[in-house]
């Protein structure tokens, strides 16, 4: 039954990916250190099981971290696995790639990337999914794909101008070169910079923070941001508004306002 078909998808994501609960929050760990976290055919399989799963159920986690095993976040795509693919084969993997993108970003529950290495091409491209990036001072990002002769199909060319401006993110596609942490926090990518040993510990701060406000408040105010910004004001305000009457029918609203008059920390289970 259902029971057996999760069991069966949290193997799989078990090889390339490792996708643990604890306390409502969902640590996905890209999983294969040993090539730089580079995706491959069955990581792309995993990223689009585990978050296809984790968007039908949002009730079940209030927030997701994602990061990357050893010391690198992720190096792009697998070039080995792609090497001698024909145009069609090349063309059916990165098509799961690119569920597996969307599926990322169309998850309602909020997710942090904590960018613990190198974030190259598909890694970057993966990272700019999350909501907001903390990253280790020994981070670094590029998109590179132009220096293969392709561009970003991942969301990049989309999601770094909406990032870091549209000039900036020319610069940085067109020239493929790399950049720091702290080039990325100052240009409004990363929202913060963190000693390596500290990276999620940090997380987990704001990871907290958020886990204590309403749930449903909280993603629907990320409904809110993320659409708004693709329509003009009047628009975003009708979606803003949409958005606010479903917390107000909610048993959280309720318990926000009596935990306020009572002068305790609010209960809120999500309804």
């Amino acid at each position: 039954g259902d029971k057996h078909k999760a069991d069966k998808q949290i193997l799989a994501c078990a090889r390339e990916l490792l996708h643990t609960r604890k306390e409502h929050v969902v640590l996905v760990t890209l999983n294969r250190p040993d090539v730089v976290n580079a995706m491959n055919t069955q990581m792309g399989h995993d990223l689009l099981d585990a978050f296809l799963d984790l968007g039908a159920r949002p009730n079940d986690q209030r927030c997701i971290v994602l990061t990357g095993a050893g010391k690198v976040f992720c190096g792009g795509g697998d070039l080995k696995q792609r090497n001698g693919m024909t145009d069609q084969q090349w063309q059916d993997q990165h098509y799961i790639f690119e569920r597996a993108i969307r599926a990322m970003i169309d998850c309602p529950v909020p997710m942090i990337a904590a960018v613990n290495g190198a974030a190259f091409a598909g890694g970057m491209e993966m990272s700019l999914c999350a909501d907001f990036i903390y990253a280790s001072e020994t981070a670094r990002f590029a998109l590179t794909e132009a220096t293969l002769g392709i561009i970003p199909g991942c969301g990049g060319t989309q999601n770094l101008p909406r990032a870091v401006g549209e000039r900036r993110a020319k610069e940085l596609i067109m020239s493929g070169r790399a950049f720091s942490a702290q080039e990325g926090y100052e240009w409004g990518m990363v929202n913060r910079v963190c000693e390596p040993a500290e990276l999620l510990t940090a997380t987990h701060e704001s990871v907290r923070a958020i886990c204590a406000c309403g749930p449903v408040a909280v993603r629907q105010a990320k409904v809110a941001i993320r659409r708004g910004l693709d329509v003009d004001l009047r628009t975003g305000l009708a979606i803003e508004i949409e958005a606010y009457n479903r917390t107000v029918v909610t048993e959280d609203r309720l318990e926000g306002v009596r935990a306020f008059g009572e002068k305790r920390k609010a209960r809120f289970n999500g309804r």
